[in-house]
């Protein structure tokens, strides 16, 4: 049983005890295959309502939807998401690393994505770190996904392109300093009024979960 989790903790109450601790999850199943009904009410059902889940959009339906028809597979990949209600945060659209940059076809996504699914795109592949993909974003309303790589030597720049912020924190650790820091960056837009979404990489022993706590605790200390 990972640390993160009280001693005794059944599989079957995992998410309520984390959302007892912690406000918003990243589904990373969801990527995979597609949520039926019948599980996302149980996900609902185990969590208090202010408590948000963010989809991963399920990779496949991603592809073509960036990549083929969007019209026509947008509404199979958006439609379960309809079912967390009120109580989903966003959809995380990745496009992988070795998807180069196409702006007529992410103007179509855009364009045609539901004005009330919450969206954060995470562009792997630096062909699309530019200031015309910011602007499209800004546009229609999207968020940009931030991520801090294992392998850069930098942290990268936090961008606010839509109504909320978006960070995943991918590094197996980071150290009391790290956390200031990144602790320091985010405070600007947290006091300007902005929700940020920061997600750290999941590991076996729940590292990640203390070190949301960790963050969390870090920017409320530099609100007061």
């Amino acid at each position: 049983m990972p640390r993160f989790y009280p001693a005794g903790s059944s599989a079957g109450d995992l998410l309520t005890r984390y959302s007892e601790r912690l406000p918003a999850v990243e589904l990373n199943n969801t990527f995979y295959q597609q949520p039926t009904a019948a599980k996302v009410a149980a996900w609902r059902d185990a969590t208090p309502a202010d408590f948000r889940f963010v989809v991963k959009a399920q990779r496949g339906g991603s592809f073509r939807a960036l990549n083929g028809n969007v019209e026509a597979g947008l509404p199979w990949l958006t439609g379960p998401y309809r079912a967390f209600g009120r109580q989903l945060g966003c959809v995380l659209f990745r496009v992988p690393a070795g998807v180069t940059r196409n702006d007529e076809r992410l103007a179509a996504l855009l364009a045609a994505w539901p004005a009330d699914l919450p969206l954060t795109l995470e562009f792997q592949d630096p062909s699309w770190h530019v200031d015309e993909t910011f602007a499209a974003l800004i546009g229609a309303g999207a968020a940009w996904c931030t991520t801090d790589q294992p392998e850069a030597d930098t942290p990268p720049t936090l961008r606010r392109t839509g109504p909320f912020l978006y960070l995943r924190l991918r590094r197996d650790d980071y150290d009391a300093a790290a956390i200031e820091a990144w602790a320091g960056r985010l405070q600007p837009f947290v006091e300007d009024g902005l929700d940020a979404f920061v997600f750290f990489r999941h590991d076996e022993v729940g590292r990640g979960g203390e070190l949301a706590l960790e963050l969390r605790a870090a920017v409320e200390r530099g609100r007061r």
